[in-house]
């Protein structure tokens, strides 16, 4: 049997970053889409308005979370890992205007 692994959703935004280096909402008519960790999902979530790569080489910023229960995470597209790198304060309230 393969062994299950705890399954998150992070509902987020994708983000560039500006000549200055600080990350961006890329569009200004935004919306927010899903991604989940998977088995081979690398780094930790630490907090929201952390920023993350999808598969495609994607920037996307967290803007929420929840957990989701193992049997149902292939409604969600898998994501690739998480970096270091935080949108400002200012970027992740703008984006939790759309929740």
């Amino acid at each position: 049997m393969k062994a299950k692994y705890k399954v998150e959703e992070y509902i987020g935004v994708p983000v560039e970053q500006d000549q200055s280096g600080h990350y961006v909402i890329k569009d200004k008519d935004f919306s927010l889409h899903s991604w989940r960790t998977g088995r081979h999902t690398k780094g930790k979530f630490k907090q929201l308005g952390q920023v993350f790569l999808t598969e495609n080489s994607l920037m996307v910023a967290v803007i929420d979370m929840k957990p989701v229960a193992y049997k149902d995470r292939h409604e969600i597209t898998p994501m690739a890992r998480f970096t270091s790198e935080v949108v400002s304060e200012e970027m992740l309230a703008l984006g939790r205007t759309k929740l």
